[in-house]
């Protein structure tokens, strides 16, 4: 196999272990990863940790398929563990089903030699080979698969510098972006969560010779992290301590706040929680941020301000992706220059409105509960690296039309209606023109999300986002209601984006 090497000493036993484990953690469906080594060599070991690390079930049986041939296990990714030595010819392997377990999940294959040119150039080769009283794994390959094991190798490496090197690694979340989370544990110690953010692909150019993320000011690199999470700490927000961190490679091992979010047991959003998620917020917005912020390296982080391009660009998402979808065709010219026509008015007015620190994806996937403790600080807050200048009202639009709940306008009302009790008990506030921001940011906000859950599925593959399309809708119906975006809404209603639709 041609591509790139690395290479792997397995002293004993549980660093075998920790390397399936590794590798379990960078598979995604459609990976294939081809294991060869002599009897003995650790392949059960290595298949055995792989596979109960998908399962995140320690006791989980797995037995060699010798006999079966395969062994399928419904894991979060499912995963199809082969034995080929008993194929007679390397065409039996259609037999066993490959390709559908491929468009099922990823594939472990013992034997690899035995399937020939059956296998995708994208497979990974995982070599194992007795050296002393330990071995060496040797992994080769090449394409994205052969990347995200490297990567996973290297957050093992980063673990190790902080003296984590032992721990145990769980999938803990992913989001929309590249970034993931995984959950380590050692025993006696917190279990803390490992942040792997790496640098931002810009993509190619979409408008005056810039990519997309570059007018929408999207975090390039985990420093922006580090550096608002700085602030925000200083500022008496409850953030994540960072334990350790290689921000070159993208790399942060952080506390971990808590697993408790904004739904009751019945699954519904529970109203004192984003009441105070909004008076937190009421606080962060009595308050003046600096713009630019230490990342704690020698360097700086300047916040980018949420400024007239990043706000078109985001909405022109539904234009560009929501409007062909549910038309056929692309967005005409006339409704392009219409939409941008109706949607620079609008901006002009937030003119002189109130602008400060803007977290921008300020809603409960980002919102850990903290019960057990007092004030602000049983609201722990992750997820901001994005975070722009910008106006107050978009975080409060961006709580109160969660984007991935159901909030009842009754709800959202109560959470709203706290956030302006908090800012009149801090001082002078202009309520009417809070509303009116707040109505044309929750309309910016949600027809951006309708182009990006779009744009997920067309784009990215990833069509469980679209349920969420119906919801999108109803919450641009209600910001739609304020007198100000009358124009607005007429246009949205002429070209029928408020339709319910089936995608």
């Amino acid at each position: 196999m041609t591509g790139l090497v690395l290479e792997r000493l397995l002293a004993d036993e549980p660093q075998t272990a920790r390397l399936g484990e590794d590798l379990a953690l960078s598979l995604r469906p459609g990976d294939v990863l081809a294991l060869k080594g002599d009897l003995g060599a650790g392949k059960s070991t290595l298949a055995r940790a792989l596979i109960r690390t998908l399962a995140d079930d320690a006791g989980l049986d797995v037995p060699s398929p010798t006999f079966t041939l395969v062994q399928s296990y419904d894991t979060r990714i499912p995963v199809h563990h082969f034995d080929l030595y008993r194929l007679s010819s390397a065409a039996e392997i259609d037999e066993l089903g490959f390709d559908e377990a491929l468009a099922q999940g990823a594939a472990l294959v013992e034997w690899p030699e035995r399937a020939e040119a059956y296998l995708p150039k994208t497979t990974v080769l995982i070599e194992l080979v007795q050296h002393g009283d330990g071995r060496i794994a040797r992994l080769s390959g090449q394409g994205d698969a052969f990347d995200r094991a490297a990567r996973s190798l290297a957050m093992r490496d980063f673990l190790v510098n902080a003296g984590w090197g032992e721990a145990q690694r769980r999938h803990f979340i992913g989001d929309a972006s590249a970034r993931s989370y995984e959950i380590v544990s050692l025993p006696d110690r917190k279990p803390q969560v490992l942040m792997n953010s790496p640098r931002l692909v810009l993509g190619p150019p979409v408008r005056d010779g810039k990519p997309y993320a570059e007018i929408a000011h999207t975090a390039q690199s985990v420093s922006a992290f580090v550096a608002i999470d700085r602030a925000l700490k200083a500022g008496g927000v409850s953030v994540p301590d960072i334990h350790a961190e290689d921000q070159e490679q993208g790399f942060l091992l952080l506390e971990h706040l808590g697993s408790e979010g904004f739904l009751g047991g019945d699954g519904q959003p529970v109203a004192e929680r984003y009441a105070a998620a909004a008076e937190l917020l009421a606080m962060m917005h009595s308050r003046t941020w600096p713009q630019c912020l230490e990342t704690g390296q020698g360097g700086f982080h300047d916040v980018p301000p949420f400024d007239r391009d990043a706000m078109m660009i985001e909405a022109d998402l539904l234009v560009d992706w929501y409007v062909p979808a549910i038309s056929g065709g692309p967005a005409s010219d006339s409704l392009r220059a219409g939409y941008h026509k109706q949607w620079n008015a609008l901006l002009d007015r937030l003119q002189g409105r109130e602008y400060t620190l803007m977290l921008r994806d300020f809603h409960s996937p980002n919102i850990i509960w903290r019960g057990d403790r007092s004030g602000h600080d049983r609201l722990g807050i992750v997820d901001f690296q994005d975070a722009l200048i910008g106006p107050s009202a978009y975080d409060v639009a961006s709580l109160a039309m969660d984007a991935r709940v159901t909030i009842s306008p009754e709800i959202e009302k109560q959470t709203l209606d706290a956030y302006v009790a908090a800012r009149h008990a801090a001082g002078a506030f202009d309520e009417a023109s809070f509303r009116e921001s707040y109505a044309i940011m929750a309309t910016q906000r949600n027809s951006k999300i309708l182009g990006i859950f779009v744009r997920l599925e067309k784009r990215d593959g990833k069509p469980y986002y679209l349920k969420h399309l119906p919801r999108i809708r109803d919450y641009l119906r209600r910001a739609l209601s304020h007198p100000a975006l009358a124009s607005l809404r007429e246009f949205y209603d002429a070209h029928g984006l408020l339709e319910e639709r089936t995608l």
